[in-house]
């Protein structure tokens, strides 16, 4: 030992026991290196899977302060990095759900429970929100003490929204579904019903519990099932194609209802339904009926003619007319049946003119393979569906018996004005004996006074001159009255002539003047200066004029107290030339107004009642009225007006 410790000292041993000891220290840490790289790798990929993707990392402590928070990148509305570290979590600006849920949420954290999919959302600058899901784990120590939470929080934004429009869509379908008044049914490929709105099954006076897993067939008339099934299995052998037809439904109390139904076939949930759209027709079809029954049985001849000019429609008395039946005249043109010339001339033009929503009337004499009529036609614009006119309906009138009795009735009428005439002029016989008498007893008168004056000596040429002008104005007098009692004699045609009414008045008074003085009748006028002439037949008008004088002068015979007055007066009115007579006679009741002018009425004991019939009838031809009133106090008062 002695030697060992000379030949290795203490300081030697030292100097050569140092290298050996700095060598011991030296550690192998390249599995620490390795796990070091392997956590920057990790966190990298952590850092890079949290900054392009739309989750939320997140970390607290046991007093649920946020300690870490990473945001992606693509986070437009995310907080400021940092700025939520050392808030908890109820500091943080999120928007609450409801109270219950986030109790709930409360007391799992509490509990240090593991959580999962809690949804909250969060403002975003812009006012709206941001949703988000939450899960966490929570983190305990190797003593199993509770260190915190450490979770994901996954935006869900844009599957909120896309629920909420799907919500939002949904409530609109139900509230069209359960509440349009348009009754809607959902089918399956073998008739039942999936579903059904409150409208449609309150229209067949069901529930929709009622209707609900039954068969549609058994809504549906006997005679119409089989069209339900053809038209079910077209919709879904090409489905989104829409289908249309019009079939009959029976009610629950056995009522039938006409419905239009639209179907459409789909795919719900990966199953082909078929969805119905049902309005209710009963209404239309019965009015279509009614209108069908009235077309086909009308009196009058109806015939429907389209935009091109082809009937589209014509009833039984169109047929008749053409002794064509309704196959061969609906589709053809109108030219073809009633010939190219009328067509152009007279049909065209009114169609043309209902074309642009005219309405056309007009009346004349037609001529139909059957025979000639004479037919009053209307022309009426038909707008079915639009403001656009498709259609003319064509109603003809036949008219032909009326007009023909109308011009017997004329006849009749011409021939009682002219025995009334005649009649009236036997009254007038002495009238017109004293209107004669005077000219000729004038002329003799004047004419022995001319042989007077020839006869002196020397003879007074001047004098008897004078005489002779006198004699030629008494016989042109004479042939006046008798020319005026020639013309109401007369039975001539009607004529247009440009009438004085004073002139014709006077000329009638002055006929009538000897029949009222015998009478103890004064006869005054008022006639108006610068009346307008009109058009007319001057002998009927002084006919009328001559009949009201003389049935004034009958009715004041029987007048024993008073005087005996007519007054004839014209005016010049705004709608023409006002005559009116007043006479001062009994008159007449309210009640006998009305029957004045009815053919044989009379008051007379030997009258024919038809002289005012005929002086009204005389009165409407010529455009005016005839109208009789009660005179104040006592008499009658008759009035007309004839247009300028």
């Amino acid at each position: 030992m002695l030697r060992h410790r000379l030949l290795f000292p203490t300081a030697a041993l030292t100097r050569i026991l140092r290298p050996r000891s700095i060598f011991g220290k030296m550690q192998d840490i390249t599995e620490r290196k390795r796990s070091e790289l392997a956590l920057r790798e990790s966190e990298e990929r952590f850092r890079t899977l949290v900054q392009f993707s739309f989750e939320v990392y997140w970390e607290t402590d046991a007093q649920h302060r946020f300690t870490r928070q990473e945001f992606a990148d693509t986070l437009a509305d995310a907080p400021a990095p940092g700025s939520e570290i050392g808030k908890t979590r109820w500091e943080v600006p999120y928007l609450e759900p409801d109270a219950e849920a986030w109790r709930k949420h409360r007391e799992t954290l509490d509990a240090h429970l593991p959580f999962r999919d809690f949804e909250l959302a969060r403002p975003t600058p812009d006012g709206g929100k941001r949703y988000v899901s939450v899960s966490g784990l929570p983190v305990f120590d190797r003593r199993g003490r509770f260190v915190g939470y450490r979770g994901v929080g996954r935006h869900i934004t844009d599957r909120k929204r896309a629920e909420q429009a799907l919500r939002e869509s949904e409530e609109k379908w139900r509230a069209v579904f359960e509440n349009n008044p348009t009754m809607y049914f959902i089918v399956d490929a073998d008739g039942e019903i999936l579903s059904v709105n409150g409208f449609g099954a309150e229209e067949l006076g069901y529930t929709p519990e009622e209707l609900i897993g039954g068969a549609v067939q058994n809504l549906f008339h006997n005679a119409d099932r089989e069209a339900v099934q053809r038209n079910t299995a077209l919709c879904l052998e090409e489905l989104g194609r829409a289908v249309t037809w019009e079939l009959r439904k029976i009610r629950k109390d056995g009522s039938t209802l006409w419905v239009r139904e639209t179907a459409r076939g789909m795919l719900m949930t990966g199953r082909p339904v078929v969805l119905i759209v049902c309005d209710d027709i009963t209404q239309r079809r019965r009015a279509e009926y009614l209108t069908g029954q009235v077309f086909e049985t009308h009196p009058d001849a109806i015939c429907v003619i389209g935009r091109d000019y082809r009937y589209q429609r014509v009833n039984t008395v169109h047929e008749r007319n053409w002794g064509m039946p309704a196959e061969t005249l609906v589709g053809a043109h109108v030219a073809d049946v009633v010939g190219t010339t009328f067509f152009e001339q007279t049909l065209k033009p009114k169609c043309d003119q209902c074309f642009a929503g005219k309405e056309v009337r007009y009346s004349d004499w037609f001529s139909y393979p059957t025979g000639r009529r004479y037919l009053s036609v209307s022309y009426t614009p038909l707008r079915p569906a639009s403001d656009r006119v498709e259609a003319v309906l064509v109603i003809s009138r036949d008219l032909t018996e009326h007009v023909r009795a109308s011009e017997a009735l004329h006849v009749a009428q011409a021939e009682l004005a002219h025995a009334n005439r005649v009649v009236t002029m036997g009254q007038l016989t002495a009238s017109i004996a004293h209107e004669v008498n005077q000219p000729i007893a004038a002329a003799v008168t004047n004419a022995q006074a001319g042989l007077r004056w020839l006869s002196a000596a020397p003879p007074n040429f001047e004098e008897a001159r004078e005489s002779l002008a006198r004699i030629v104005k008494d016989g042109s007098r004479a042939g006046e009255v008798i020319g005026r009692i020639r013309a109401l004699m007369k039975k001539a045609p009607p004529r247009k002539d440009a009438v004085a009414m004073n002139d014709a008045i006077l000329e009638v008074i002055s006929l009538t003047r000897a029949e009222a003085m015998n009478s103890g009748v004064s006869i005054r006028t008022q006639l108006a200066d610068g009346l307008p002439l009109f058009q007319g037949d001057r002998v009927q008008l002084q006919q009328v004029i001559l009949n009201l004088i003389l049935n004034a002068i009958e009715a004041m015979r029987g007048v024993q107290e008073g005087e005996r007055d007519l007054l004839i007066r014209t005016a010049n009115e705004p709608d023409g030339v006002l005559v009116e007579m007043r006479d001062s006679g009994p008159g007449f009741c309210a009640a006998e107004i009305e029957q004045l002018f009815e053919a044989f009425y009379t008051t007379k004991p030997t009258g024919l009642g038809l002289g005012l019939s005929i002086c009204r009838s005389i009165i409407e031809a010529h455009g005016g009225q005839l109208r009789a009133t009660a005179n104040v106090p006592r008499g009658a008062a008759f009035q007309f007006i004839l247009p300028p």
